[in-house]
């Protein structure tokens, strides 16, 4: 049951922002990998899988920028750059892997409905 919140535009809009961010398709994905510990940007982008660079790039600085994750930069030759999640990062971990295991066990029966109301709409 969902509680109910008074209607303020303020607090609908700086949730939108923070839902609009934490429900992209890249973010879900590069958080989950990052839950299980630090990594360099290439690492990340092979177990992310299908990201572009720049995607990759701009996915993470969004998430540097909105405090989930930090970037740590070691002055080696080359440079090396670890991202991490950061303490609220980490409190994303929980929702995140509830949806996602919410989409698991529900895949089937969102795609009957999809095949019903395609039938009925076709």
């Amino acid at each position: 049951m969902l509680l109910r919140h008074p209607h303020i535009t303020e607090d609908c809009r700086a949730i939108s922002e923070i839902l609009q961010r934490v429900g992209d398709k890249w973010t879900v994905l590069v958080v989950s990998k990052l839950g299980d510990g630090p990594l360099r940007f290439n690492e990340l982008r092979a177990a992310v899988g299908g990201i572009s660079q720049k995607m990759l790039t701009t996915t993470l600085r969004g998430l540097e920028r909105d405090g989930f994750v930090t970037r740590t930069v070691f002055p080696t030759i080359p440079p090396r750059v670890d991202y991490e999640l950061t303490d609220l990062g980490r409190e994303l971990l929980v929702p995140v892997a509830a949806l996602g295991e919410w989409a698991r066990k529900n895949t089937a029966r969102v795609k009957a409905a999809r095949e019903k109301f395609d039938g009925i709409h076709a």
